[in-house]
C-alpha cells in the first residue's frame, strides 16, 4: 500500500471512529473498529479490554522494539458545541468531530505508518502499534494495563497533537493531600489551636519555594495550592485544615526527590494521591530526536500530561494537530495535517529502523 492509499484509508478510518462515541471507559466500539481495520489489512491483532495492539509481521525477538502508541478515548463534548460532535464532516479541508484532533489524527497516522512498515524485512527494530484506552482520565485499564504484554521496549513515539514538532520532555503530575492539625476550642475564649493558622506557613512555603534545578525544556517545578477546606461553624476553632497541592514536575527531579523536599519543609501531613504520572524526557542525542531535527523539526517541552507519563523508557511525543484545539468546542483537524503526519512519521522511522 503506497502513502496515498494509506492516507485515504486513515482518513476514512478516522471518520468512522469519530462517529462512534468513545468516552473514557466506554471505548468498546472504537476498539472493535480499529481491530477490524487491522485485521482487514492482514494484521494479526491482540486485544485486552479496550486496548488493541499488533507487532510487525517479521517480529524478531533478538531485536529492540519501538512502540507506536496513541489513544482512542475522548473527553465528553463541552456545552459550546454548535455541531454534532459525532458527524465527522469535512469542510474547507477540515475534518470536524470529537476526538479528531485529540488524538484521532495521531492514532490513524501512526496506524498508517505501522502498516507502511508492517511487511518490510530486515528492519533494525521491531514495531508494535498500540491503540489504547482511558488516556483522558489517566486510567489504569489503558496503556498501563497492556505494557507487560508488549515485552521489553527500547523507546516509543506517543501520538499527541504537537503540530509535528518534537516534544522531548513532558511535565509529570503529583497531587498532594495535606492535613494541618490543631486542637478544637471555643472561638470566644483563648483556647484551642487553630489548624488554619497552622496551615498558613506551609501554604506560604508552597507559594514561595523554588526548586533550585530547572529543566532545560520544561523550566521550574511548579507548586500550586488549589483547594483549602477547614472548620465546621463560625464559633469553633478548627482542629484540621486540609489543602490540596498541584505539583507539575520536570525531568530535573524524580517524584520521590520532590516529595522528600516537600516533607522536609512543611509541618502538615502530606499524602500523594498517586506516583504514576511521572515526568518524562528523551535524550537529544536519541536517534528519534536526531531524525526529527534532520527533517527540520523543532524541540520543546510539553506542559500537558499524556500516556508518556506511564513509560519508563525514552519517549518522544509527536503528532499531527494542535494541542490548543484539544477539548475545544467544534474540534477539528486539517486533512493536510494527517497526510503530513504520516509522511513525517515514515521519514523519521526510515532514518532509525532501516
Amino acid at each position: 500500500m503506497d502513502k496515498t492509499q494509506l492516507y485515504l484509508h486513515a482518513q476514512t478510518l478516522l471518520q468512522q471512529l469519530i462517529a462512534i462515541p468513545s468516552f473514557s471507559r466506554e471505548e468498546e466500539g472504537t476498539a472493535n473498529a480499529i481491530a477490524a481495520f487491522l485485521e482487514a489489512s492482514g494484521v494479526r491483532v491482540q486485544r485486552k479490554q479496550n486496548n488493541v495492539w499488533a507487532f510487525n509481521k517479521y517480529y524478531n525477538p533478538a531485536l529492540p522494539t519501538l512502540l507506536l502508541n496513541s489513544h482512542h478515548d475522548t473527553v465528553k463534548p463541552n456545552t459550546g458545541y454548535t455541531r454534532d460532535p459525532f458527524a465527522a464532516k469535512i469542510e474547507e479541508g477540515k475534518l470536524y468531530g470529537l476526538g479528531s484532533n485529540d488524538a484521532g489524527g495521531c492514532l490513524v497516522a501512526l496506524l498508517a505508518t505501522f502498516l507502511y512498515f508492517y511487511e518490510q524485512e530486515g528492519l533494525k527494530y521491531n514495531l508494535v502499534y498500540a491503540a489504547t484506552a482511558e488516556e483522558e482520565i489517566s486510567g489504569r485499564n489503558g496503556l498501563e494495563l497492556i505494557l507487560p504484554e508488549l515485552g521489553e521496549l527500547e523507546a516509543a513515539i506517543v501520538g499527541e497533537p504537537t503540530l509535528m514538532q518534537l516534544a522531548v520532555a513532558e511535565k509529570g503530575l503529583l497531587v498532594l493531600d495535606c492535613i494541618a492539625t490543631g486542637r478544637s476550642g471555643h472561638a470566644a475564649r483563648e483556647e484551642g489551636l487553630n489548624a488554619i493558622y497552622e496551615a498558613l506557613p506551609d501554604i506560604q512555603w508552597f507559594q514561595s519555594y523554588r526548586f533550585p534545578v530547572e529543566s532545560e525544556h520544561l523550566g521550574p517545578v511548579k507548586l500550586s495550592v488549589t483547594m483549602v477546606q477547614s472548620g465546621t461553624q463560625h464559633n469553633v476553632v478548627p482542629d484540621k485544615c486540609q489543602f490540596t497541592v498541584d505539583v507539575r514536575l520536570t525531568d530535573a527531579y524524580t517524584m520521590e526527590e520532590v516529595l522528600k523536599v516537600i516533607r522536609q519543609h512543611v509541618k502538615a501531613e502530606v499524602t500523594p494521591r498517586s506516583m504514576r504520572l511521572k515526568p518524562s524526557s528523551i535524550p537529544m542525542a536519541h536517534p528519534l530526536v536526531q531524525a526529527g531535527l534532520q527533517l527540520g523539526r523543532k524541540t520543546y517541552g510539553s506542559p500537558t500530561t499524556s500516556d508518556q507519563a506511564l513509560l519508563a523508557i525514552p519517549s518522544l511525543k509527536l503528532g499531527p494537530g494542535d494541542s490548543a484545539r484539544s477539548h475545544m468546542a467544534d474540534e477539528y483537524i486539517y486533512l493536510k495535517e494527517i497526510e503530513e503526519g504520516i509522511n513525517l512519521y515514515i521519514a523519521i522511522l526510515e532514518r532509525v529502523i532501516r
